[in-house]
């Protein structure tokens, strides 16, 4: 029988510890992860890019669900754990659930500092820790214009710009006299600062704060000095503190964090600890290096083969702000020491590294941090210097000619940290490159981790790519392979499967040589859409290819309930729907009902046995599916236009119907949403659709290529037409060529970006070419308006996929798992 192993905390070093464990004892445990936020395992440190609109939540999970369940981990999200029982070997969950153990592992990380100043706990005062954070950031970007951020330190200045290129006008405060001073000394924060400022910024250091001031939520803070800065949004980042209140509950000896020994053993011999929540010899750690260490420790414990143990963490810092090059490691203080240092004011470039007999004791690099892990290594090394000490500061390739760039990096011994993100060694990734057959970056990456998450180390891989492979490698191509199971590019894939009559994925795969057996979650659904839109009627839909909501055609919401949205064509609707649709919501027990912004109507928390049963209700009414989970045509949004508005030039209305009733049930690369504005006035904001319609008096202007989301693009303005059919025809034209060329989870944005406008207006505007275009896409429609709700109400079409697995008496079950 398997010993039981609880994790409580699903975050970077929790996981990391069980991924170790999965590696050098699989089977051993059976593992429950208890997590208190609703996400899968994600890498917290991206949250800054996310914050910027650089990254997206999806591309920073670490582990989706799937890997939970491939490796037959119980996960809880939503569900932290509230007591332990150590005596009893039990632990107790919010919601009441509870799990016993042979093995328990705390993973609970860290809470924000918050400063005791009058005002601190009015809404809009936040901390950085977490994704609810981000959202709510993203919130105050929409709806506020000026923010505050307390504390310059790593996080506060990486929110402070993520805020700022969200459009508020962001104020960073700052006790200390230089911004980062941990990490930097005052020159380098002297640079830092100004490139900061330069940007919009502004920096205010030695600056204490009094109270934070508002009626019924934050509107201003007061300084010491008297100054007042408006906010309506304020960020605490002044630091962090180690999550101890359930360790010490349940009478684990507690500091600052939760003691453990080298071991990472607590003070009770079945509970060990992990992360940013221990104390290890009277220190705590708020970077991810150490935790990587740590969960290395944890799992040669757990796994019974023990280890050399923790010894503490060296850690270099590096600042997640896009186009400004920081990197730090070691001390500035430390007396007794020389400093080296170099300084070009031409290029921005600052270099101090001190030294103290003849060892590296801290450096900092600003502008060109390019060499940063030679001079970390021999730090942690304690590698002399005295022979190269004259050329030190220009690098491992002082004084050479003609240097290999790629020499660098052979050099590094195999224990070299590349990957500080997700902890990777130069051997790590040699060894991938040799043993796994890598040949890219993506292949290292998959295989190891290193460049996953912020991306810094990509160039150093690539020169480890280059030292390991020589003459064979032939770099990063700008055509990259479509996912780790082909060499061939998305646009290779696509005429290969046209020129070679490819039909099926199994076909593609063994025509195209696919390294994987089965491919992978990122190849299979673009296979499955580049073969039905090649072979229309001829190609039969591989469900098992599409991502859960595209499966079930409805939307899986964060607690595993889904939303349900029929389709009302053009935004219209009538008494008889709107009836259906209360029963529906009476009937089922749904809790919330919801508008959309695409004037259609939601029912959120639907569960998945009773889908098959209100899609028939709404069927029954006359409904059909609003395909709002699809990657194909959301929407048709539009304004009431001539037919009731006194601005009104044209039939709005009566267009986007026209047009909804022509598109529905189409499959594209991505998304697709349209709008039809009766005017000039745009009420419809036609102008931020993929397609958008703007009626003139003469008729009526096409808009193409917008989006309203993260990040905004206008439309592209297309031409003018005259007539109701000449915008069905320039649509289905527009929409097929769409499908036809652009990548998949491409949207029209950035694929009218990444090829030009004038290639789209040069067929569409030509007669034989748009005629043709639209020919195609109406006889693809004719296999795909078909609604999926009807075929799956009567039971004959996916019975499976809404049948319970089984029947029994368990308290709940675990998380969904498997999300878009």
């Amino acid at each position: 029988m398997k010993e039981r192993l609880v994790v409580v905390g699903n975050g970077m070093a929790g996981i990391r510890a069980v991924e170790d464990l999965l590696a050098s004892a699989p089977g051993r445990y059976d593992i429950t992860v208890f997590g208190a936020e609703p996400h899968p395992n994600y890498n917290r440190i991206m949250l800054s890019p996310v914050l910027a609109g650089e990254k997206t939540f999806d591309q920073i999970i670490l582990n989706g669900h799937d890997w939970y369940e491939a490796n037959g981990i119980t996960l809880y999200t939503g569900d932290g754990v509230t007591a332990i029982d150590p005596a009893a070997r039990i632990v107790t969950s919010a919601s009441g659930r509870t799990v016993a153990y042979d093995k328990l592992l705390l993973a609970v990380g860290s809470t924000p500092v918050v400063l005791p100043v009058p005002g601190a706990g009015l809404p809009g005062v936040i901390g950085f820790r977490d994704l609810a954070d981000v959202d709510a950031m993203m919130d105050a970007t929409r709806t506020g214009r000026n923010a505050v951020v307390i504390g310059a330190g790593l996080l506060g200045l990486e929110a402070a710009n993520g805020l700022a290129a969200h459009g508020m006008t962001v104020t960073v405060l700052h006790l200390m006299g230089t911004i980062m001073e941990r990490q930097l000394d005052e020159a380098a924060g002297a640079l830092l600062q100004g490139e900061l400022e330069g940007r919009g910024i502004s920096i205010i250091t030695r600056a204490q704060t009094a109270a934070i001031e508002g009626d019924g939520r934050v509107q201003r803070v007061r300084l010491n000095d008297g100054r007042v800065i408006d906010a309506d949004l304020v960020v605490m980042a002044v630091g962090i503190r180690p999550a101890t209140a359930l360790a010490k509950a349940a009478g684990l000896e507690v500091n600052r964090g939760i003691v453990v020994n080298d071991r990472m053993v607590t003070s009770d011999p079945n509970i060990l600890a992990v992360g940013e929540c221990v104390e290890h010899r009277g220190q705590t750690y708020g970077l991810v290096a150490p935790l990587w260490d740590m969960a290395k420790v944890v799992a040669g414990e757990l796994a019974g083969i023990g280890g050399a143990g923790y010894h503490g963490t060296v850690t270099a810092t590096r600042l997640k702000v896009t186009g400004i090059e920081v990197f730090s490691a070691g001390t500035f203080n430390e007396p007794g020491a020389d400093d080296i240092v170099f300084r070009d004011a031409a290029r921005g470039v600052y270099k101090r590294i001190l030294i103290k007999d003849n060892r590296i004791a801290g450096v900092v690099l600003y502008g060109d941090t390019a060499d940063g892990p030679w001079y970390f290594q021999m730090l942690k090394d304690g590698e002399s210097v005295e022979t190269i000490r004259d050329t030190l500061i220009f690098g491992p390739n002082a004084g050479a000619v003609d240097a290999d760039p790629a020499a660098a990096v052979a050099a590094l011994p195999d224990s070299a940290e590349i990957c500080g993100c997700n902890g990777v060694c130069k051997g790590t990734i040699v060894a991938a490159i040799r043993d796994k057959g890598c040949t890219s970056v993506d292949d290292v990456r998959t295989h190891t981790k290193a460049s996953a998450s912020c991306g810094n180390c990509t160039g150093l891989v690539e020169k480890l790519l280059a030292s390991t492979l020589g003459a064979s490698y032939a770099g990063e191509s700008a055509s990259r392979p479509m996912c780790k199971c082909t060499h061939h590019t998305h646009d290779d894939v696509r005429r290969l499967i046209v020129a070679g009559n490819l039909k099926s994925i199994p076909a593609v795969m063994q025509a195209l040589e696919w390294t994987t057996a089965e491919g992978c979650a990122s190849c299979r659904p673009a296979l499955n859409y580049y073969l039905m839109c090649a072979w229309p009627g001829d190609y039969r839909d591989d469900a098992q290819s599409r991502y859960i909501n595209e499966r079930v055609h409805a939307n899986i919401q964060k607690d595993g309930t889904y939303s349900v949205v029929p389709r009302m064509w053009g935004g219209l609707t009538n008494p008889a729907e709107l009836r259906a649709i209360a029963d529906v919501a009476e009937r089922y027990a749904i809790p919330t009902v919801k508008v959309t912004g695409g004037q259609r109507i939601d029912l959120l928390g639907a569960r998945k046995e009773d889908l098959p049963a209100i899609w028939a209700d709404l069927n029954a009414a006359g409904m059909v599916s609003g395909h709002a989970y699809a990657k194909g045509l959301r929407t048709v949004k539009t304004c009431v236009g001539s037919e009731w508005c006194r601005f009104g030039t044209q039939a709005s209305m009566d267009m986007g119907v026209r047009l909804e009733r022509m598109t529905w049930g189409t499959w594209t690369p991505h998304k697709f949403k349209m709008a039809v504005s009766g005017c000039p006035r745009n009420c419809a904001e036609a102008t931020i659709k993929d397609f958008g319609v703007v009626a003139v008096d003469s008729g009526w202007e096409l808009h193409v290529g917008g989006n309203g989301g993260m990040k905004v693009r206008a439309c592209d303005l297309l031409c003018k037409v005259e007539t109701m059919e000449e915008v069905e025809e320039y649509c289905g034209a527009f929409i097929q060529m769409y499908r036809e060329d652009a990548r998949y989870l491409e949207r029209t944005a950035p694929w009218i970006e990444r090829i030009g406008l004038e290639p789209i207006r040069a067929r569409i505007l030509n007669e034989a070419d748009r005629k043709a275009l639209h020919r195609r896409f109406l006889h693809s429609q004719s296999f795909e308006q078909t609604d999926p709700w009807a075929e799956r109400a009567s039971g004959r079409v996916d019975a499976h996929e809404f049948a319970p697995l089984a029947t029994f008496d368990a308290p709940a079950t675990p998380t969904t798992l498997a999300a878009e």
